[in-house]
């Protein structure tokens, strides 16, 4: 029930086309690749992407800093990093719309507070369900964390795999691509990052986001 009022939310945007604009696009874009939209197995599928569409993008209408907007102060000192590790995502390639499929590490030193553990994968949800490229995402996630609880430290680490990889293009199987941001302590200090990196199985970093 708590979607509905996102999904209006999204429909009453400014500019935003309609339901049967959408499903139009979708009868075009049949036709254009060879097929006829009229045609029995294909007549419902417009309104199923359209439906699909709104399940692949809902983190358009998500605040991720709302998200971590109730944090919690009663810890009884624990001052230890509080780490998330292989949270799965699914995303979709700003570049050629298809699927990035992967796993996110996610960690911060805490300061004074902290938020609900699954907040953090929710946060990973809101920025992985919109277009994307990894690197950017990966900054996103790490900078909204560190925004909004201003912790000692935050490591966030990226690993997926990039359909429009292997479907297409160069057509490369298997390949995972590694994007990392250190923020704070996890930046600075040494030691702070190699438990993080050990805690998370020390995945090896073939692209940095940390500008």
């Amino acid at each position: 029930m708590s979607s509905k009022p996102k999904k209006t939310r999204q429909s009453e945007a400014p500019g935003r086309p309609t339901r049967d604009e959408a499903e139009d696009a979708v009868r075009v874009l049949l036709r254009w690749a060879g097929d006829d939209p009229q045609r029995e197995g294909l007549l419902d599928t417009p309104a199923r992407v359209v439906r699909s569409y709104e399940e692949f993008f809902a983190g358009y209408a998500v605040d991720p800093r709302e998200l971590l907007a109730r944090t919690f102060s009663e810890v009884d000192g624990y001052d230890e990093m509080i780490v998330l590790k292989d949270i799965r995502f699914e995303s979709y390639c700003e570049h050629h719309m298809v699927p990035i499929i992967g796993r996110a590490h996610v960690a911060y030193l805490p300061g004074h507070r902290v938020v609900g553990i699954s907040k953090l994968a929710r946060l990973v949800d809101a920025f992985a369900k919109r277009l994307q490229i990894q690197e950017k995402m990966t900054v996103q996630i790490a900078d909204t964390l560190n925004e909004v609880l201003q912790p000692e430290g935050v490591g966030v680490i990226l690993e997926a795999a990039h359909q429009c990889m292997s479907t297409r293009g160069v057509h490369k199987a298997g390949v995972t691509m590694v994007t990392s941001r250190m923020l704070g302590t996890f930046r600075t200090d040494p030691s702070t990052r190699r438990e993080f990196l050990s805690i998370v199985g020390n995945p090896g970093v073939v692209a940095v986001a940390n500008t």
